[in-house]
């Protein structure tokens, strides 16, 4: 039985697209070459980060995150970034009972952000600032299964990615699924991984309800 879903954030719940631009801009690269370099790095296996090295060798990811915001721009997402099948699920998978959660590879600001947009629709809003550990380390869904009243196994966890979401989700004993959207599932979708891992795939979050009544019944 699944009693609990939890969400990624990035390309999960919030559409990345407005924010990756914002890089290009703070780096003063085109945003079509931006998301290229983006592209290739993902498809190459690589660790994303690896992107900006490659227009800014030695960039250090939390200095410019503190030089944006000092600069009044700070890396940020509102209401408008959301996918628009995110609010109705989040009611749909409420309605039917099911304990939620929202937790991910996020800073101390963007879980200030969730937690302004998610107090009232989630159990849980946790980041990997907030627990010291980032996916796909094993000690973040350890800290996932702490925070949920269920066991492992009844905990449904959705992303996007094979490599950080769903195969150390389902190591932790969880069962997963994968949402086709963002460079990471465009790029994996069709992998061996993509196909024989996931619990479910799904192309939209508005999938989940009749998915998960189908499991549990």
């Amino acid at each position: 039985m699944i009693h609990a879903v939890v969400f990624d954030v990035g390309e999960c719940l919030v559409d990345e697209t407005r924010e990756y631009g914002t890089w290009a801009d703070w780096l003063g690269v085109p945003r079509h070459t931006f998301h290229a370099m983006f592209g290739a790095v993902i498809a190459q296996g690589r660790d994303y980060r690896e992107t900006f090295q490659e227009f800014s060798p030695g960039f250090d990811l939390y200095e410019e995150r503190e030089k944006r915001a000092a600069a009044g721009q700070p890396e940020t997402f509102g209401e408008e970034d959301l996918y628009s099948d995110v609010r109705p699920a989040l009611r749909r998978l409420r309605d039917d009972g099911l304990w939620l959660g929202i937790a991910g590879n996020q800073t101390v600001r963007a879980g200030r952000i969730l937690r302004e947009l998610f107090a009232d629709d989630v159990d849980l809003i946790g980041t990997s600032d907030d627990w010291g550990a980032s996916k796909p380390d094993p000690e973040f869904f350890k800290r996932v299964a702490d925070a949920v009243p269920f066991d492992a196994g009844e905990i449904l966890y959705v992303g996007d990615r094979c490599d950080n979401d769903i195969r150390p989700a389902g190591e932790a004993g969880m069962h997963t699924a994968l949402v086709h959207r963002g460079p990471w599932a465009t790029i994996q979708w069709h992998s061996a991984q993509a196909r024989e891992l996931p619990t479910f795939r799904v192309e939209s979050l508005a999938e989940l309800p009749d998915l998960i009544g189908d499991f549990n019944g």
